[in-house]
């Protein structure tokens, strides 16, 4: 026997190995995981800006990885030839919240657990991840940082602006300075004492002070 005739065997055989139904349960799981983890990627989002499409996209991604595995168990070649294909791919798309890291991997472990055919495995795991993650990301805290931006004409504005703002805020630090023929720019990192915000508007009242700019902070950025 030749090295050919194990090939041809080895696909024939292979090619009924994954039947209809398999197909149509696998895909019909991956779909209903895919859109319980987009719910939940909905619920936990804190970002800037939502992308719905990166959401439907997760979908997709839960029902392709299924497609691809389901292709690599019922062929030992074709699998070789997979790796090698998926080995020239690359991605662009930067990722700007390591949260959006968890949910993409999360698509693709269900699409290959799914795929082996451990459904249970699968359900199971996807509900204790969402619950995980709706339960801790969701989780509301009153010590949320600000950035405080403070323009002075000059050094006597900002030595009155430093001490007004000593004790109007829970606590300061100061993240960067900026000095130019202008006048100076002071970046304050702040926390807010029992959500009040009044202080912003006693900073813009002293003589010398031009611009008084207070901005919700979270890790993110723009760009």
């Amino acid at each position: 026997m030749t090295f050919d005739d194990i090939f041809k065997s080895s696909f024939l055989d292979n090619m009924a190995s994954v039947t209809i139904l398999d197909m149509v349960l696998a895909l019909a799981a991956a779909f209903g995981l895919g859109l319980f983890i987009f719910f939940v990627y909905k619920k936990t989002f804190k970002g800037v800006m939502y992308s719905g499409s990166f959401g439907v996209s997760l979908i997709a991604l839960a029902m392709i990885t299924t497609l691809v595995i389901l292709a690599v168990t019922s062929n030992v070649v074709l699998s070789l030839g997979m790796v090698g294909a998926l080995s020239i791919v690359r991605f662009r798309t930067a990722i700007k919240d390591p949260l959006d890291i968890v949910f993409l991997f999360w698509s693709i472990a269900v699409g290959i657990v799914l795929a082996a055919g451990l459904f249970p495995l699968a359900i199971f795991g996807s509900v204790v991840v969402g619950i995980i993650l709706l339960v801790f990301v969701n989780r509301r805290t009153n010590d949320l940082p600000y950035i405080l931006v403070v323009t002075c004409e000059d050094a006597d504005a900002e030595k009155a602006a430093v001490a007004a703002l000593g004790g109007k805020v829970g606590k300061s630090q100061i993240k960067g300075k900026t000095v130019t023929d202008a006048g100076v720019e002071l970046n304050y990192e702040v926390r807010l004492k029992d959500n009040d915000d009044s202080f912003v508007n006693a900073l813009q009242e002293i003589d010398g002070v031009e611009r008084v700019v207070l901005v919700g902070y979270n890790g993110d950025y723009l760009g």
